[in-house]
């Protein structure tokens, strides 16, 4: 089968069988947080056996992922990680861009699942915001996991790390773990995926409290190493 015959039978059957899981978020939310986190993770699944059993794509965790409450900071190349990443740490509360709350009942449904939005305008009053809802995943035990550049990159670019992460830093005081990827090379943006496997590099932890510069700069190369 074709890369572009894969890549359309993934859609169809995907969003197909996505559908009505979305349309029972509500049933879930009577639950509370835990169930609808649970749920999500259901969903998370579906998409796992999706891409491999259609799209021929794996993933491969390359390093230790340490246990206790972190910030975790990814490369941002494809939904994929997104959600396989959920997946791979235990459901962490994901820092979401509004933008995508805006989706019908999608959005309310990542509430529930306990999301911290941020504004990309990246103004005082959303930093402000950012931090405090930060500080509420950490009280409820999640760890928390930020994409810093913002929106997905194309292999090869390495944008700098938008305001976003050096807010939660501070205000979150937890070890911080980089995940660097290269999802970017089988699911473009545009265009067909290709089958292969995704590899997830988990980066050298690095301590809370250091000065700004310096934690941006290790993170920064953590998640692009990949990119070398």
């Amino acid at each position: 089968m074709s890369d572009w015959l894969r890549t359309i039978a993934f859609r169809v059957i995907f969003y197909a069988i996505s559908v009505p899981i979305v349309l029972g978020v509500p049933l879930a939310a009577l639950g509370g947080q835990r169930v609808v986190i649970v749920y999500a993770d259901c969903w998370a699944r579906v998409h796992r056996w999706a891409m491999r059993a259609i799209l021929g794509i794996r993933s491969r965790v390359e390093g230790e992922i340490p246990g206790g409450q972190v910030l975790y900071v990814a490369k941002h190349q494809a939904m994929y990680e997104t959600v396989e990443l959920q997946l791979i740490l235990g459901s962490p509360a994901m820092v979401l861009k509004r933008e995508l709350m805006r989706i019908p009942l999608w959005g309310w449904a990542t509430t529930l699942y306990g999301s911290i939005v941020v504004d990309r305008d990246a103004s005082t009053k959303a930093l402000r915001q950012l931090m405090r809802d930060g500080a509420a995943a950490k009280a409820s035990g999640r760890s928390v996991i930020v994409y810093p550049e913002g929106t997905r990159v194309p292999p090869g670019e390495k944008p700098p790390l938008r305001s976003g992460f050096a807010g939660l830093y501070k205000a979150l005081d937890l070890p911080v773990v980089p995940i660097a990827t290269n999802s970017g090379l089988l699911l473009p943006k545009k265009g067909a995926k290709h089958p292969g496997i995704v590899t997830f590099r988990i980066g050298a932890v690095i301590p809370p409290g250091l000065p700004r510069e310096e934690a941006e700069r290790r993170v920064w190369e953590a998640i692009n190493a990949l990119d070398a």
